[in-house]
């Protein structure tokens, strides 16, 4: 029997950050070694597009950046399809056939997309593209038949609608479409705030550590971290909860015992924010150290990432097309079969 699918994917907006490490993946790569599932990875180009449509050339540069970033971390071609969104034009019709089974309402009560309208400050200059992304989202996934969707808690709206979209296909023109689940990350910590304290590790924000950052600027970063603004003196005791330091080592730390004596420590009193910095940034150097050497050899090597990119987008559009003409055939469009 055939491998059940799994998808995920990046907006190439940017380097992908060690939020995105914890977030996503990790939990990839996991799932790729297992071997249970055929995975797919989509760089969504398209949908970056819809609010960066006046900066395509932001969007062409992180491309490669991204697909560095997963080949750093261990996703590995031969064992995962690497496709680009934009490559694979099967997913604008799939995108215009589901339009018309949900409403602009529906979509404007999206939770993650009222969120995400805020944070970019769009008010009522809603771009449609951006509005209709869950609607882009669910043709993303459909297309490949996919049952696993590795998501944050954030994104379980946008996966619950395309859930929504599948059963009105199904029920309407008859049962083609698979309904995805969605995986939540099983690490302690799944969502990574940023060094800031913030409760979201961001670009846009400047309070991220992305897997290219250099081992000085990494432990730059670490030491500019958010703690506990009433541990001023050593003496003091400090919180936990809300310390950004310890929700990093909470992630990333294997010496599980040795973090909860620091733990202790800083609680009663007597263990300074310095010291734990210098714990953390130990830490992360060895986690980042070997992604960030892999990274930097793909950086010189620009034709194989690019014939990564289009060897998976010829093997990810097969798939695609197959769908559609499923999907045309159920809707009544093959006039001409």
């Amino acid at each position: 029997m055939a491998k059940k699918i799994m998808l995920s994917g990046d907006r190439p907006t940017g380097k992908l950050h060690i939020g995105h490490y914890v977030g996503s993946l990790r939990g990839r790569y996991a799932i790729q070694e297992e071997g249970k599932y055929e995975s797919f990875i989509m760089i969504a180009d398209q949908q970056a597009l819809t609010d960066n449509a006046r900066n395509p050339e932001k969007i062409r540069k992180s491309l490669l950046e991204v697909t560095m970033d997963y080949l750093a971390v261990g996703i590995d071609p031969a064992k995962t399809t690497i496709f680009v969104q934009s490559q694979i034009p099967e997913l604008n019709e799939l995108t215009m056939h589901y339009l018309n089974l949900v409403t602009v309402a529906r979509l404007e009560r999206n939770p993650t997309i009222k969120e995400e309208i805020k944070l970019r400050g769009f008010s009522e200059s809603i771009p449609a593209g951006f509005l209709i992304y869950p609607v882009s989202q669910t043709a993303d996934i459909t297309a490949f038949k996919a049952e696993l969707i590795p998501v944050g808690e954030d994104q379980l709206p946008m996966i619950e609608q395309t859930r929504e979209i599948v059963r009105s296909f199904n029920n309407t023109y008859g049962s083609i479409l698979v309904e995805p689940q969605a995986k939540i990350p099983e690490d302690a910590c799944k969502r990574l705030p940023g060094i800031d304290g913030k409760a979201k590790m961001s670009k846009s924000l400047g309070n991220a550590i992305y897997l290219a950052d250099s081992a000085d600027t990494i432990k730059e970063k670490v030491m500019q971290m958010y703690t506990d603004p009433d541990h001023i003196k050593v003496s003091d005791p400090g919180k936990i909860a809300g310390n950004t330091v310890f929700t990093y080592l909470d992630a990333f730390g294997k010496d599980k015992e040795y973090i909860a004596e620091l733990k202790l420590q800083y609680q009663k009193g007597g263990l300074g924010d310095v010291k734990v910095k210098r714990y953390l940034n130990e830490v992360l150097q060895a986690e980042f150290a070997p992604i960030r050497e892999r990274r930097e050899k793909l950086a010189n090597n620009k034709d194989y990432l690019y014939q990564v990119l289009q060897e998976g987008s010829r093997k990810a559009e097969a798939i695609a097309a197959k769908t559609l003409t499923e999907v045309r055939a159920a809707i009544g469009l093959n006039y001409f079969d």
